[in-house]
């Protein structure tokens, strides 16, 4: 619940900022300095400078409720339906709860400086449908969603921090950075593809996929990328160790999986079980591409998580982590850790101490 909780107030003061600044924006473009452009007759309550502020404080209020009530629909969708109806359906439903509440927020607010300022604004019953004024400013909300939503894409895409560091071209030349990265496989995926048919596979691994993006927020992870039925996280070195987010990403989504079994089983035949690696340390990042840009990132740490992972088979267990990792990690008591021994992983020259860690029961 306080990992919903987080996400929840870190959306709302996201939205809330932004509309806030947007809105106190478009006030000063619509109302500071009209008074002085000749042919235009201005309401005197909103020429002048105490007109201005008073128009920036009534779009600034409307700007922070619009980002409350659009954060508070946003978690909803995204919690509750965004992997149950198609993108279509998905934006038009939310269009159409943005638009009433655009509706109720600008009531609101009319209605509350009409009474303290003695303004004579019209907030009857269907008012918005001739109000030319009001079907500008929503003009100016569409296009600045957009700019929004594109913002929340790319942060998504190319993870928290990130986005805005390739806005000012700090990874066009490599950089250093510690990392920790974790390689998540499907087990026994050879058999069950065979068993299941391309298709029903394809679906088998979106399903999973969704459960994953379902938990890596609550962890702190960012997904670098999927490869098949095989998906790669990262975590900035020190997000990754505070409160073990990347052991306990693992057992939160084989938790999650476990909770839909019966909807595994009856819809596949197959409970999905995945095995990770997990290693963590220096490496290099930088942005590659030019028509489909991204963040690649190049080094033995990378190397030696995949290299780990296929280690899994080998001795039988599903989670395996490098020792180096797992020193620097904080065991709390609900998970124990075994050493299993000392590997020559394929194409290194020295050999890695290896430990599987489980959950207590």
């Amino acid at each position: 619940m306080n990992r919903k909780l987080k996400q929840y107030l870190q959306l709302l003061w996201q939205s809330v900022l932004f509309w806030s600044v947007v809105m106190g924006l478009f006030s000063i473009f619509r109302y500071y300095g009209i008074e002085e452009e000749e042919g235009f007759q201005v309401i005197t309550e909103y020429s002048g400078l105490q007109g201005t502020l008073r128009a920036l404080l009534g779009f600034t209020s409307i700007g922070t409720l619009i980002g409350f009530l659009y954060a508070t629909i946003d978690f909803v969708f995204d919690r509750f339906a965004s992997n149950r109806i198609s993108l279509v359906y998905d934006l038009i439903i939310r269009t159409f709860f943005y638009f009433i509440t655009t509706i109720a927020v600008f009531t609101v607010i009319m209605d509350l400086f009409s009474s303290i300022y003695d303004i004579n604004l019209n907030t009857e019953a269907g008012w918005w449908r001739e109000n030319k004024s009001f079907w500008a400013t929503i003009l100016y909300i569409v296009f600045v969603s957009f700019i929004f939503s594109f913002i929340k894409i790319a942060t998504e895409k190319f993870g928290k921090g990130v986005f805005l560091k390739m806005l000012m071209g700090k990874y066009k030349q490599p950089q250093e950075e510690k990392r920790i990265f974790m390689f998540l496989d499907l087990k026994d995926s050879t058999t069950i593809a065979e068993n299941l048919g391309h298709f029903k596979y394809s679906q088998f691994i979106q399903d999973c996929f969704y459960d994953l993006n379902e938990v890596v927020p609550k962890y702190d992870a960012e997904i670098y990328q999927y490869v098949g039925d095989e998906a790669v996280l990262s975590w900035p070195y020190k997000k990754g160790l505070a409160n073990n987010n990347c052991v306990d990403l693992f057992f939160a989504f084989q938790q999650k999986k476990h909770k839909k079994s019966e909807y595994y089983l009856d819809k596949y035949g197959v409970i999905p079980e995945f095995k990770a690696g997990l290693h963590g340390g220096e490496l290099m990042v930088t942005e590659v591409g030019v028509i489909k840009k991204e963040i690649a990132y190049h080094g033995d740490v990378i190397n030696t998580s995949a290299r780990i992972q296929a280690e899994c088979n080998t001795y039988k267990v599903l989670l395996l982590i490098s020792e180096k990792l797992l020193q620097d990690l904080k065991i709390n008591t609900h998970l124990t850790s075994k050493f299993l021994g000392s590997v020559l992983l394929k194409g290194k020259q020295e050999k890695v101490n290896i430990h599987t860690i489980n959950k207590v029961r």
